[in-house]
């Protein structure tokens, strides 16, 4: 049997972190004869795994949403392949043979507001075809799931719902001194407007008087859609207490979140949700939205705030800073919460889906 995998976004967020952390566990799991990685040569080849004698790798660096992309990858798939697996749903329109494809979200569609009409356009055309052509689709949530069904089409019989992990190493953060002085919040993330950034800085601006914490927003700036740069304003408008790191190391993201008093996710639209897990698992509480996929994750483990509601979000914020043992809660809960997400079990629960689509 032979397997291929479209490796090409092993450095992106998001999906970056699922196939960095698949990727070894997967090739060292499956059964059949060969795995042909199609992505960087050199970027996949910091994977031991890449050097297992079953594994090839075909250089392909097209970009992700490309015209050229549709055309290469087809190419690059070898003919004795018994089944694609596309990490995300660029599938490549001219490939006929069997497909599994993993869906992390449908927000394309689902909350067409926040993309601009090329980028909606591109994913209507993709996942249509992922309805036609896909054999199976793994969901990383039991939203997204409910989401592909309604906004996609594509019918349960095709799904299987697989949670994703935590990496160990937030469980084990070495340093745990603050990266400043001031006690903080911390958002972490790309800075897009489905993130409800603009409503966590308001929520904020409400109670700067308050409390003695800065916000420290982690993760890319650019991203902003035309409406949403007044985010930057009422963030400058508070006298530095919000302060935007940008993308940092793995290392010190990891002391951003375990020193916060909170992480603060009041998202619109998340398939899974990464931050609030990764916050749990190093002991730091979440306040978390109660929309799409994050109750499902996060269950008793975090405090829930409504994201269309500043104020809202506001007196969760309050009530963490000023309640130790609320903290202590949230704490303990949230690291018996992420010992049930777990990477080892994720790519147990895949294989067995691959090697069944090849029998």
């Amino acid at each position: 049997m032979t397997l291929a995998i479209d490796a090409r976004m092993s450095k992106s967020s998001g999906i970056g972190t699922y196939l960095s952390n698949m990727l070894p566990r997967v090739i060292g799991l499956y059964r059949g004869e060969r795995v042909h990685l199609i992505g960087d040569p050199q970027e996949l080849g910091r994977f031991p795994c890449t050097r297992d004698g079953k594994v090839a790798v075909a250089d392909c660096r097209s970009p992700i949403y490309s015209i050229r992309e549709q055309f290469r990858l087809p190419r690059l798939i070898p003919r004795d392949t018994d089944l694609l697996w596309s990490p995300h749903f660029n599938v490549p329109l001219l490939y006929r043979g069997r497909l599994l494809v993993t869906i992390h979200d449908v927000l394309h569609l689902a909350m067409p507001q926040f993309m601009q009409a090329h980028k909606r356009l591109f994913a209507r055309v993709l996942l249509a075809a992922v309805r036609r052509k896909a054999d199976a689709v793994i969901c990383n949530s039991r939203f997204t799931a409910d989401e592909l069904m309604r906004v996609v089409g594509v019918p349960p019989s095709r799904i299987e719902v697989i949670h994703m992990g935590v990496d160990e190493g937030w469980s084990a953060v070495g340093e745990r001194t603050r990266p400043q002085e001031k006690p903080y919040f911390v958002f972490v993330g790309n800075v897009k407007a489905h993130k409800n950034v603009a409503g966590l800085v308001d929520a904020f601006r409400g109670i700067a008087d308050k409390v003695p914490h800065d916000l420290v927003i982690v993760g890319q700036k650019e991203g902003f859609i035309t409406g949403d740069r007044k985010v930057e304003g009422a963030a400058a408008a508070l006298g530095g207490r919000v302060k935007f790191t940008g993308l940092v190391d793995d290392a010190l993201l990891k002391r951003y979140v375990a020193c916060a008093e909170a992480l603060v996710l009041p998202s619109f639209y998340e398939g899974f949700g990464f931050p609030p897990l990764e916050a749990m698992a190093c002991g730091c509480p979440a306040i978390v939205s109660d929309r799409a996929s994050l109750p499902e994750i996060c269950g008793d483990a975090a405090l829930y705030c409504n994201p269309d509601d500043p104020q809202d979000i506001a007196a969760r914020m309050l009530e963490v800073a000023t309640n130790e043992a609320l903290r202590a809660a949230l704490r303990e809960k949230g690291l018996q919460r992420a010992r049930q997400f777990t990477w080892d079990r994720c790519a147990r629960e895949t294989v067995a889906l691959i090697e069944r689509l090849q029998a």
